[in-house]
């Protein structure tokens, strides 16, 4: 295989320029030239993001007997956030070029200048005041955009799109994109307990877009105003919250170890300023391209937000524990929150290669393979005929037809075989079936069967038609990475 640190490496370019020419990202609005920090997902990317989704809800609530779903409102009832503490806390601080009007994040600009510099911080530069940040930019740094150092001072920018609800704009009318889609389950904890009869320790898992008026956007998909998150908030007793984030740590790390990431890529940080809510918290960090970033979050959350909504609503939002003489108190909150748009792109990073496929002695010859696990890939089957001619489209056509009932599949008949191998290889196809003129003919040892080409190994096998689906089943479960 070939070597990552080669010239033949991935980088972000070349991850952009896959999605845009095989049908993964598209620049939202392109034709008015583009609408930052928005993204639309093509018909390779829609499927793909479909079954990193799936994958992730199979996991947490089919897998975890404790763990049931929820989809709740987009809009919540504005008092939400104020009980939450977004109205009052999520902001991030801004600073502006007074020449060119450029803005940007201080405590990025700062994170930028020893990124680039190799200086190591006295701090890390989120736990700086704005007094710190606006001293170190003034002595340190020029606008990134104009040159000029004619800098505002540092203030709190709130992150919530707010609009209002009605003909009428109102104090009661206002209400929110939601920020993050966890504040829902913590509204419905009541609904929930009661409904399904639900006993503490559990979970609620939840899959929804969120809004965040981001001061920058950048790194592609890794940043934008509306993406989605894959969350879930385990409710469990006081006392018990310090071993429930040890084992959703555990759990979550050992997730992304299952679906392929290799354990060299994946790195824990932990948060030295915490969350106004939080008693501790740890992120997940992926080697991007761009260097080791977030792609999910581990929060012990305390009692805060049920807490905070009793008191905002004046419901009782107390658990009643049955099993230990009624016992009443307030749960505490373990989150997982995962960003869907940040796996998207960490699935695609980590199965790229450009690989060297010449044989001893001949020319180099690269193919490009995405080493996507069959169960994320956009893809599952292509179908293949050798030829367009004397029944061979017609009976590949025939076989894609049948195996559509359990795998998304692809027909190609455009090009040599081994064009459309490397087609398929690109967008990570982990198995294509070729059907040529033994599969027709009577007289062959090889007549009613097909050939299964393997993605990482390349290696082709012989299956007979009956046994096709069952076959590329059982290879489905027993797909193990590749050793890159």
């Amino acid at each position: 295989m070939a070597d990552k640190k080669s010239d033949h490496s991935c980088t972000l370019d070349k991850i952009i320029s896959l999605c845009k020419r095989r049908g993964f990202v598209y620049q939202a609005s392109e034709i008015y030239g583009g609408m930052a920090g928005a993204w639309d997902y093509g018909p390779l990317g829609v499927e793909f993001k479909r079954n990193i989704q799936n994958e992730w809800w199979h996991y947490m609530t089919q897998l975890h007997d404790d763990v049931v779903g929820l989809d709740s409102a987009i809009f919540q009832h504005h008092t939400t956030w104020e009980a939450s503490g977004h109205v009052g806390h999520f902001s991030d601080p801004m600073i502006d070029c007074t020449e060119c009007k450029a803005r940007f994040r201080a405590d990025q600009l700062i994170e930028d200048y020893f990124a680039k510099s190799g200086e190591i911080p006295e701090k890390p530069a989120d736990t700086l005041s704005h007094e710190e940040m606006k001293s170190f930019i003034d002595e340190k740094l020029n606008c990134p955009a104009c040159g000029k150092k004619a800098w505002t001072d540092v203030r709190e920018f709130n992150l919530m799109f707010k609009t209002h609800q009605g003909p009428v704009a109102t104090d009661a009318s206002l209400v929110y994109l939601r920020p993050e889609t966890c504040q829902g389950i913590f509204t419905d904890f009541k609904s929930i307990v009661q409904s399904n009869r639900m006993k503490i320790p559990f979970g609620v898992a939840q899959v929804g877009k969120s809004f965040r008026n981001e001061i920058i956007f950048k790194n592609f998909i890794f940043r934008t105003c509306e993406f989605e998150q894959m969350e879930m908030e385990y409710f469990c007793k006081p006392g018990t919250e310090d071993e429930t984030f040890a084992r959703w740590r555990t759990d979550r790390w050992n997730f992304y170890l299952k679906y392929g990431i290799a354990p060299e890529h994946l790195n824990w940080h932990h948060h030295d300023k915490l969350a106004h809510y939080a008693k501790d918290a740890y992120d997940i960090q992926y080697k991007f391209p761009i260097g080791f970033e977030e792609i999910e979050g581990i929060h012990s959350r305390t009692d805060f937000d049920l807490s905070q909504h009793e008191q905002y609503s004046k419901k009782d939002l107390h658990y009643i524990d049955q099993e230990n003489g009624n016992e009443r108190y307030v749960p505490y909150v373990v989150e997982t929150s995962a960003g869907l748009n940040r796996n998207f792109l960490m699935f695609l990073c980590e199965a790229y290669e450009e690989q060297n496929v010449a044989e001893p002695g001949q020319d180099e010859d690269y193919r490009t393979v995405l080493h996507l696990d069959p169960r994320l890939a956009p893809v599952t089957v292509a179908v293949l005929p050798l030829m367009k001619k004397d029944g061979l489209a017609e009976k590949a056509k025939e076989i894609q037809h049948l195996l559509k009932e359990d795998f998304v599949t692809d027909y190609d008949q455009s090009g040599t075989v081994g064009k459309r191998y490397r087609r398929q290889d690109e967008i990570g196809t982990p198995f294509c079936v070729t059907v040529d003129y033994d599969t027709l003919n009577s007289d062959s040892e090889n007549y009613g069967t097909v050939t299964v080409r393997f993605r990482d190994s390349m290696n082709q096998e012989r299956v007979k038609l009956d046994s096709l689906a069952g076959f590329i089943q059982s290879a489905i479960k027993s797909y193990r990475p590749a050793n890159r």
